[in-house]
């Protein structure tokens, strides 16, 4: 039987008021992690805290060996 382990990134906004998320740092950062073995296996966004500023979190897993 396979087994995963699982990890969370929740990739916020340069800062609390803005809506800006740097997709070339979120990119570097997703590569990299792929270069470990992690695999997104989900992207959601999110609202946090009910402030009405977004955020988006993503789902990896990789093969345990």
């Amino acid at each position: 039987m396979r087994k995963f382990e699982h990890r969370i990134l929740h990739v916020t906004p340069d800062s609390f008021w803005s809506i800006k998320i740097d997709a070339q740092e979120l990119t570097d950062t997703l590569n990299e992690l792929g270069r470990q073995g992690w695999e997104v296996v989900s992207a959601v966004d999110t609202d946090i805290s009910g402030t009405g500023v977004k955020a988006l979190m993503f789902v990896l897993k990789r093969e345990l060996p």
